[in-house]
């Protein structure tokens, strides 16, 4: 079939255009979470790299997301302490140096303990991952 009609055409073609500059860039956005993989296993991450990224953490987040938790990355290994402090969720931290997963806890939501709880790794972590308990 061949159009004749060069408004049609040009119509056509335009709408191509739009249509190409609407949807290119939507298939060029990147998750805003990171997929890492623990102990053989995918999850999709917030990151945490800064002080501040590390003082929040998941607090104050309600119910299961779309991710599957948060990964703070330090610059040093050493003994961590995190706290459930405003955390309405409850977790599991894994305790990381490196890749490699030196150790695990369960932080319950401050709803379940009534008061605020901490925990703290068995040993230097460089990496401590806040996993939404299933």
């Amino acid at each position: 079939m061949r159009i004749k009609n060069p408004l049609i055409v040009a119509a056509l073609s335009l709408l191509g255009v739009i249509t190409f500059i609407v949807v290119y860039p939507l298939t060029l956005r990147k998750s805003p979470y990171k997929s890492v993989k623990i102990e053989g296993r995918d999850y999709q991450l917030k990151t945490a790299t800064n002080a501040a990224e590390w003082s929040r953490g998941l607090m104050f987040v309600k119910g299961k997301q779309d991710y599957d938790g948060m990964i703070f990355y330090f610059p040093d290994k050493s003994k961590r302490t995190f706290w459930n402090m405003n955390t309405l969720v409850d977790l599991d931290l894994l305790w990381m140096d490196g890749d490699r997963v030196i150790g695990k806890s369960p932080l319950p939501s401050v709803s379940k303990t009534k008061t605020v709880m901490t925990v703290s790794s068995p040993g230097p972590a460089d990496r401590v991952v806040e996993l939404f308990r299933k």
